[in-house]
């Protein structure tokens, strides 16, 4: 890396000097406008809109716009002379807590490397800084304008994160803030078991560009002049669904697969949402109801049955009792019939004699 400023951290009293480094780089494919049929570079030249002629840098000059034709011209002097801080030092003005800095107004970042014999008190507030959990609010003057900026630490080093001026940041102005939109409980619920099925730790060096790899490929067999393979086509995004919640339950579905999980419909344990769990004990509740029904008819049936038991046996046995007692009077009767009947022949013998 090559430093692109040089001087010092303000730190109370003391001076700590660091050389600056540029913390990231952009890794886009870049082009240069050339002529289809030869590939010659295109070039601009700088010419007057007024009188046409070309103009060199050393005769170019800062213009400001106040409309209607009317241009104020700034020169170098104009510059020198404006109010700004030392263009080397980085001055700390308080320290916050890292939380309190919303990202929106980070714009770029720059390693900060101590300079010679600065490394001791370059350590010192490395480590201060970490202690306290806090970052270093600072002002610094890059490239021709006064920054705002915070310093924290990065991997044991200090790291500058120049920012963005409160004024500007836009502020959201957009319809919807205004109307009342109400969302449903379940609709919730369900969105958030979406952002749990998706949970997982940050790690930056999972992701790759693509798009840029692709167009490097294209590049390469252009190169050693081979027939360019097509990539393979990610795939389509199902069409939008109309019902809210069914797109919630599909995506957690969905989420659940690509990790290898059993999808929410499926015949595996799924993770209870303030959903599920509400509709489990529903159905929990209501198979209990059905099992204690049949359970309380059975046993009066049982009941029932027992007591028709023991009454036809009851009655049974009475029959018989009653059948055995008919028949011995009757018998007893027949034989008093007889004895009856045998008594008059008797008598016609002995009147014959």
């Amino acid at each position: 890396m090559r430093a692109i400023w040089r001087g010092a951290v303000s730190f109370g009293l003391v001076s700590i000097g660091v050389r600056l480094y540029s913390a990231t780089e952009e890794k886009d494919i870049r082009f240069h406008q050339v002529h289809r049929t030869d590939g010659g570079r295109i070039k601009y030249k700088r010419t007057c809109s007024i009188d046409g002629e070309e103009v060199s840098y050393d005769d170019i000059a800062k213009g400001y716009d106040l409309g209607g034709g009317e241009m104020v011209i700034l020169t170098d002097d104009d510059f020198a002379e404006l109010p700004l801080t030392t263009s080397h030092a980085i001055d700390v003005l308080e320290f916050v807590p890292a939380e309190q800095v919303d990202p929106i107004l980070y714009n770029k970042a720059y390693f900060l490397e101590p300079d010679g014999a600065a490394t001791k008190p370059y350590v010192l507030l490395r480590d201060a800084l970490t202690d306290s959990d806090r970052v270093a609010i600072v002002k610094v003057a890059l490239r021709q304008r006064e920054q705002l900026a915070t310093l924290r630490v990065r991997e044991g080093v200090l790291l500058l994160n120049t920012m963005l001026w409160p004024d500007e940041v836009r502020v959201p102005d957009f319809g919807f803030l205004d109307e009342d939109i109400s969302v449903r409980p379940p609709e919730l619920a369900m969105a958030s078991s979406l952002i749990d099925s998706m949970a997982g730790e940050f790690e930056p060096s999972v992701f790759t560009d693509d798009y840029r790899t692709a167009l490097q490929e294209v590049i390469n067999a252009k190169v050693e002049g081979r027939e360019v393979v097509q990539p393979e086509e990610a795939e389509e995004a199902p069409p939008a669904a109309v019902d809210l919640m069914a797109a919630l339950r599909a995506s957690v579905d969905r989420a659940r697969a690509a990790r290898g999980e059993e999808p929410s419909g499926g015949r595996g344990v799924a993770k209870a949402t303030p959903i599920s769990a509400a509709k489990s004990a529903q159905q929990a509740a209501k198979a209990a109801t059905a099992a204690k029904a049949p359970a309380k008819k059975t046993a009066q049936k049982k009941t029932a049955e027992k007591k028709a038991t023991k009454s036809a046996a009851t009655k049974s046995a009475a029959e018989k009792s009653t059948g055995t007692k008919s028949t011995g009077t009757k018998s007893a009767g027949a034989k008093a019939t007889g004895a009856k009947k045998s008594t008059p022949a008797k008598k016609t013998a002995r009147k014959s004699a």
